[in-house]
């Protein structure tokens, strides 16, 4: 039977609740002989966590991770590909057998006990000593019951498995600093649930698709998507678990490619403000609704990954505080001021600074608050071209494309601009403030989320940008000075 709900989180003393002393015991040696489990450990986050566990915590025992078949490969398969990936090139040179260390099981958090066979469950309820879970459905546009499937039954599934495990010493949950869209300050803590985490399963689970969403609408309040709404709805859930499981709950804002570690710049989607910039660069978008003024709340993912497991170690040593939900918002606004005008600036820079092989326009565009203003160009200028390209191509018999891609880049930009025409003010004192000065020196150095955040902003952005030319568009570093000779006729 589940604990009874925590719906605050309100600091006793210390970091995010707890009373956390500063310690020259450091996280490498906490891991040291002990097992993980990992969840989402395919997507973007669950790469560079996987990444980052292996190479600065060497004498790791295992990482236990959960994946399910997609696209004809096996989960076997698809970890097996993580040896191609340059993110994992250090690490794989430093020590070659270091994947030797993920033991992949098949399974789904969807289903109850996560799909896993009776084999690969007794390993890790006997094995297991923290979990770090990121399984996420991240795609705004999914339906209300594909987001509740995977964010708040999958988490339930997940807890409920978990709460089986014989000695685990912390719970990461992933959440979004965009969890309560209605607040104009995010505060640390765990809010009440929009609705019953239990009732909306079973709604989802007895009613069909148009039932679900036609309810949808008087349902998500001030979220705008089925994302952030079950996301909302997944915290509290997780919270009725402080009882049992010794949990920690983490916030990121927009995920960005990484700063520095294990090399700068790596992303592997071109999801939110990073495919902005790309489909600037391509010249197939020249408007975006945005205010300029808006600070643009990104950080990045290694700074993310290092908070996570700076917490989750720090969680660990707190076990007696059951019934308490330690939250950190995983958020560089407080402490790094960029806005949306800033990023569109620097970002004109930088496409032409490291041009796409292929463009359709000159790199370019505006942002602008005018809806009316944004159609016009957008009708002008992306969408008349597009139709007159796609002409061309069914003339030379060749795979129309253009339109199909402006139709992805307005359905993504309608989604993005809820975010860009607001500002939220997102309390930032558990991690970024608290939590770094009680880290050893050395954890410091190794597990940057404080001090690394104020590095060049503009740097960062070429790089972020040299990398989604690199590691995404898969462009050789070879072709920028053709590329660049090319946009200055």
């Amino acid at each position: 039977m589940v604990g009874p709900a925590v719906t605050s989180s309100a600091p006793l003393s210390g970091v995010a609740g707890w009373d956390v002393p500063a310690t020259s015991f450091g996280i490498p040696e906490f891991f040291a002989g002990r097992s993980v489990l990992v969840t989402g450990a395919t997507g973007f986050m669950g790469k560079v966590l996987l990444e980052k566990l292996l190479r600065c915590c060497p004498a790791l025992e295992k990482v236990y991770i959960v994946v399910r078949p997609k696209r004809g490969l096996r989960p076997a398969e698809r970890v097996e590909a993580f040896r191609q990936l340059p993110l994992f090139e250090p690490l794989l040179k430093k020590n070659p057998g270091a994947l030797s260390k993920l033991h992949c099981m098949e399974g789904d958090t969807s289903v109850v006990d996560m799909g896993l066979c009776e084999a690969d469950r007794r390993l890790i309820r006997d094995n297991v000593s923290v979990v770090f879970h990121l399984a996420a459905s991240v795609n705004w546009r999914h339906t209300l019951r594909k987001a509740v499937l995977e964010n708040v039954t999958g988490t339930k599934n997940t807890l409920d498995f978990c709460s089986t495990i014989k000695n685990l010493e912390a719970f990461e949950y992933t959440s979004t600093a965009f969890c309560q869209c209605g607040e104009e300050v995010l505060e640390e803590r765990v809010y009440p649930a929009p609705f019953d985490p239990h009732r909306l399963i079973t709604l989802c689970d007895t009613l069909n698709d148009d039932a679900i969403e036609k309810l949808a609408p008087s349902l998500y309040g001030p979220h705008p998507n089925s994302y952030t709404y079950s996301k909302a709805v997944a915290e509290a859930l997780v919270a009725e678990y402080a009882d049992k499981l010794p949990i920690v709950i983490a916030r990121p804002s927009i995920v960005a490619p990484t700063l520095k570690d294990p090399i700068p710049g790596w992303v592997d989607s071109l999801n939110g403000p990073i495919g902005i910039l790309v489909a600037s660069g391509k010249g197939v978008m020249r408007s975006m609704i945005c205010k300029a003024e808006n600070f643009a709340e990104v950080i990045p993912v290694d700074v993310v990954i290092n908070g996570l497991i700076a917490a989750t170690f720090k969680r660990s040593q707190q076990p007696q505080k059951r019934g308490v939900v330690p939250v950190f918002n995983a958020c560089t606004g407080s402490v790094v001021r960029t806005t949306w005008g800033e990023v569109l600036q620097m970002g004109r820079r930088m496409v032409c600074e490291y041009p796409f092989e292929w463009c359709v326009w000159y790199p370019d565009g505006g942002i602008r608050t005018s809806w009316l203003q944004h159609n016009i160009i957008v009708f002008l200028f992306q969408l008349i071209p597009a139709y007159l390209i796609d002409m061309l191509l069914f003339i030379a018999r060749q795979e129309r494309i253009m339109v199909r891609v402006q139709n992805k880049i307005r359905s993504g930009h309608d989604l993005l601009c809820f975010f860009t025409m607001r500002q939220w003010q997102f309390e930032n004192t558990n991690g970024f403030t608290l939590l770094w000065p009680t880290l050893n020196a050395k954890d410091q150095k190794t597990f940057f989320i404080n001090n690394e955040v104020h590095a060049d902003k503009e740097d960062y952005l070429r790089k972020a940008v040299f990398g989604a030319r690199t590691y995404c568009l898969k462009e050789s570093p070879d072709t920028i000075k053709y590329c660049r000779r090319r946009i200055a006729v």
